[in-house]
């Protein structure tokens, strides 16, 4: 990954060498990959410039411990510790896998060692209560949201959907807080940036002849193979090329491999891509759920059919329609939508490049330097 450096000098330069950062941030089978995957791009480009990075993480199954050992973090690794009881101020509170006093706990028994810079938690089961326990152990502390369903005490609050503004967060937050609101905050790789002219360039002439799907790294529901299953009776063109990318942890992997290899059409399933950015700025029309990979296709262009896969992706999804950023469709519609793609192709590609331009990361790192 290509460094992403801030120009700094003098006793900030100094500053930022100290920089110690803690992410306490999880993924799961129920959670999805995406809160750690926006994580470790800051967190690789905290790292470029001279931070010192590490991960909080429980062992959820599902969970993306060794990807982020991969990408060369230390990460402490907590137990999941199920709990009958669930927060009822918090509607995700059945995702951390123990209360949030225990999380606290947990953490704390990580900070203690050493007071941190930033602690960063990017967490829909965590909210003020486990904040304010763990405030003796950072200087700073920085959320990552998306849903402004809950109270934070925190100095900066990042949610990078499209539509977001600081009246959402006026009663979640305290007047200090800065918000850092849009998509053009999104977290996206450098390599997004480098790739969007390319991607770009070669969408000023309207052409079917790849389609990818990407319905998340885990997809639980399955929604990969039911897509194909649709696309088995579709009159595509006979040329088109599908690309169908998932992760490793995907618990249908195997389903989906299988039921590709059926498809009348040339196909081949990637697994675990480390490539994506180029992977999107060739393909020319993309099938994809509401997730955190809205910002990467719009960043480079890629007219999608959006598919709302989690109640949590509304908001975002349905003001991106409105705007004819995306086709937001039902599964059933999918096929009559790839079927005249001509029809608006063009407009939502070009739509979708005015949402953000890949540069979100370095104004993040502006911020927390």
């Amino acid at each position: 990954m290509e460094a992403c450096r801030v120009d700094v000098s003098g006793a900030k330069e100094k500053w930022r060498a100290r920089l110690k950062v803690i992410f306490r941030v999880d993924a799961s089978l129920q959670m999805g990959t995406g809160h750690v995957m926006r994580c470790l791009t800051l967190a690789q480009v905290l790292k470029d410039n001279g931070a010192s990075v590490e991960f909080i993480c429980r062992k959820h199954e599902g969970n993306l411990i060794d990807k982020i050992h991969s990408s060369g973090f230390n990460v402490n690794e907590l137990e999941v510790l199920w709990v009958m009881e669930t927060d009822a101020k918090l509607a995700h509170s059945h995702w951390l896998g123990t209360t949030q006093q225990q999380d606290a706990d947990d953490c704390a028994d990580i900070l203690k060692v050493e007071k941190i810079d930033w602690l960063i938690v990017d967490h829909y089961a965590l909210d003020e209560e486990w904040q304010c326990r763990l405030e003796p152990y950072y200087e700073k502390l920085m959320v990552i949201d998306d849903l402004a369903d809950r109270k934070h005490q925190c100095d900066i609050l990042l949610d990078q959907n499209f539509g977001r503004n600081p009246e959402d967060y006026k009663s979640l937050a305290s007047e200090s807080t800065k918000l850092l609101m849009g998509a053009q905050y999104a977290l996206l790789r450098p390599e997004f940036e480098r790739w969007r002219q390319y991607s770009l360039f070669r969408r000023k002439e309207v052409n079917f002849k790849s389609l990818l799907i990407n319905m998340g790294g885990i997809d639980s529901s399955n929604v990969t193979e039911k897509i194909i299953e649709k696309l088995q009776v579709a009159n595509l063109p006979k040329d088109v090329i599908i690309t169908i990318v998932m992760g490793k942890t995907a618990p249908h992997l195997q389903g989906v491999e299988n039921c590709a290899s059926k498809l009348p059409y040339r196909s081949e399933v990637k697994v675990d891509v480390d490539n994506m950015a180029e992977i999107m700025a060739n393909t020319d029309i993309a099938i994809g759920a509401s997730g955190s990979t809205t910002w990467e296709r719009c960043c480079l262009g890629v007219p999608t059919i959006q598919l709302i896969t989690a109640y949590n992706q509304e908001f975002t999804a349905q003001q991106l329609d409105k705007i004819n950023v995306i086709k937001l469709v039902d599964i059933n519609d999918m096929v009559e939508n790839l079927e005249n793609f001509q029809y608006w192709m063009k407009d939502v590609g070009e739509g979708a490049k005015e949402i953000t331009n890949g540069t979100g990361v370095k104004a993040v790192l502006e911020c927390l330097l």
